[in-house]
């Protein structure tokens, strides 16, 4: 398989229109968020440097880290000539990320869909190549000051046990192209650190099966793509310290549901499927 290259660009308000989109679903059915936690982690995180010196005007920042930075991330990767998939990752909880210490819950969201630039957004089904979700994992590891490195969170999810049952999938997982829209995973929180962290890295890796001709069902092929996001994790300031800024981009779903804590320190509000265009 060859080497997928992702592209970033930062996002003013894409978290508040993708959350608000998915959302449109009628549907209130929710089911258990994570499955099992998963023993095999598909390839090594890469954990990024820390900032030996900001930039000027700039927050000092423990972690290299664009997501701390603006609040979000897109990451786009090409898995087909003219096929996307898009992660989208934004702060939720605080969205203030300069405030993700190692002792506080750090809530995310995130979202993954598909665009095909072969066709108009508005194209039905048989006209576009589909591309199915499989299973979502997630790992993680941590930078610390004492040089220690831990692994703290490994789970694995089938999307199909993400959303409500009325949308589309096969056997060959969740079908996110179509006009219910892509996946919405709206709140997922990483619990307590060690207290030396500064920087913890997610791994999402992202089974799919991407169709290799429209309406081909004899044309799709599995492949899976890595996208990698490093967090800057921040300590406590003491009370002679100011607080200063920090990233505020980001989007909640405010539904007042509450999220499941597993044992490995994860809680996770289940997501729905909606359309992601008008």
């Amino acid at each position: 398989m060859s080497t997928l290259r992702p592209t970033r660009r930062r996002l003013a308000a894409l978290a508040v229109v993708t959350a608000a989109a998915l959302s449109m679903t009628g549907c209130s059915q929710v089911v258990e968020a994570f499955n099992s936690i998963s023993g095999q982690q598909n390839a090594a995180a890469a954990t990024p440097a820390p900032n030996a010196t900001p930039a000027t005007g700039e927050v000092e920042m423990p972690f290299d880290s664009q997501f701390t930075y603006d609040g979000s991330v897109q990451m786009t990767y090409e898995i087909a000539d003219g096929l996307q998939i898009i992660l989208d990752f934004w702060a939720v909880d605080s969205k203030r990320t300069r405030e993700w210490y190692p002792d506080a819950a750090k809530t995310f969201g995130f979202a993954v869909n598909v665009k095909d630039t072969r066709v108009d957004e508005k194209a039905v089904l048989k006209q576009k190549r589909r591309v199915f979700l499989s299973n979502v994992s997630i790992s993680s590891q941590t930078a610390q000051s004492s040089n220690q490195v831990s692994s703290p969170f490994q789970f694995s999810a089938d999307p199909r046990t993400l959303v409500p049952t009325d949308t589309i999938r096969s056997s060959k997982g969740l079908l996110i192209n179509s006009y219910q829209g892509g996946l919405l995973v709206p709140e997922t929180t990483i619990n307590q650190l060690p207290q030396d962290t500064y920087g913890i890295t997610l791994q999402f890796a992202l089974d799919i099966w991407v169709e290799g001709t429209a309406n081909d069902a004899k044309s799709f092929a599995q492949q899976t793509v890595y996208p990698v996001i490093p967090i800057a994790i921040y300590p406590r300031e003491t009370e002679t310290e100011g607080s200063t800024g920090g990233a505020t981009d980001g989007s909640s779903s405010d539904d007042g549901s509450q999220g499941t804590t597993g044992t490995d320190g994860w809680t996770t509000t289940p997501g729905t499927g909606g359309p992601t265009t008008p």
